[in-house]
């Protein structure tokens, strides 16, 4: 595969794990999963993002640096986004601070410049309820049919205007080269299902829809009238933590896209085969960190470092 690079602009955040044995900070932020996620299947990737001059923003930016991802960071006044997260069986449940809920990307010359170098920008977990945000990047991101990729991740803490929020994200959506979604995000944004939400983004114009749909898998549907539906992977070992499917489903497919966009159905479910095995791996360890199966062994439990303090 030729050289390739992504820009993704998303959030990267601190991650405080509440347990009975008290809390632990890791860095996370489905952007940043993201970007990591290209990182480790090889793909040159910057993430844009907001985060403080703070201990959270320096874990962060140290965290990036070990996984090779180049960062171009706006300085948020309010501080590193932080969450607070607490497992249900396996599932993640959050409350954010203000920096979150309020963050804000400036698009500098840096950035400009590297949304215009980019052969994909992906955009994941992105304030479509800010019409300043959603007009900036539109400015931004020259001929998007041919490479925006649009993840909304809609989190209800985090949403101020749901209404805003599903309009601007369809309207982006509708000029996508993929947008996905899962059922949680389908539902939260109103429509019946993951099912009817990619119908209506399809009709709007959307050109390709990923949708992970929980225990049932994930399925491609495309403007082309094909739809691909694949399985939960089964590998080897307990599924230890769901945190980062995703994620990791959303980079699998990014990497598979960038060598060529299937032009057949059997392509396509190469394309999601890859996808469900790498997030199938990535339930099998600790954390969101994207982990690589392997045919002949079981997935390795990398538990993810948790985020250092720095004085």
């Amino acid at each position: 595969m030729p050289s390739c690079s992504a820009v993704v602009i998303g959030d990267a955040l601190i991650d405080e794990i509440d347990s009975p044995h008290g809390s632990i900070d890791y860095v996370e932020g489905a952007g940043l999963n993201v970007a990591v996620g290209l990182a480790r299947l090889g793909i040159a990737v910057t993430l844009i993002a907001v985060i403080g001059d703070d201990n959270g923003g320096r874990s962060i930016r140290a965290f990036l640096q070990d996984h090779h991802v180049s960062l171009l960071a706006t300085i948020g006044e309010l501080g590193t986004s932080r969450a607070v997260s607490r497992r249900i069986n396996g599932e993640p449940s959050y409350s954010f601070n203000p920096a979150a809920v309020r963050r804000e990307v400036q698009y500098g010359e840096a950035e400009q410049q590297a949304l215009a170098a980019a052969d994909v920008v992906v955009i994941s977990s992105f304030p479509f309820d800010n019409p300043g945000q959603v007009a900036q990047l539109e400015a931004a991101v020259p001929e998007p049919r041919s490479r925006l990729i649009v993840d909304p991740n809609p989190r209800p803490a985090l949403l101020r205007d749901a209404r805003a929020f599903t309009s601007n994200f369809e309207r982006i959506a509708a000029r996508s080269l993929l947008t996905k979604i899962s059922e949680e995000d389908a539902v939260l944004l109103g429509a019946a299902d993951a099912t009817a939400m990619a119908d209506a983004l399809l009709l709007a114009g959307a050109g390709h829809v990923l949708a992970t749909t929980g225990s049932a898998g994930a399925f491609i549907a495309t403007a082309a009238g094909l739809r691909i539906s694949q399985p939960v992977a089964v590998l080897p070992g307990p599924v230890i933590d769901t945190m980062g499917a995703g994620d990791a489903t959303l980079a699998s497919t990014v990497k598979d896209l960038l060598a060529e966009i299937p032009a057949t159905s059997l392509l396509w479910m190469d394309l999601l085969t890859s996808a469900m095995a790498v997030a199938a791996a990535t339930c099998r360890s600790h954390g969101a960190l994207l982990q690589i199966p392997h045919s002949d062994e079981p997935a390795t439990d990398n538990t993810p470092h948790p985020a250092e303090v720095t004085p």
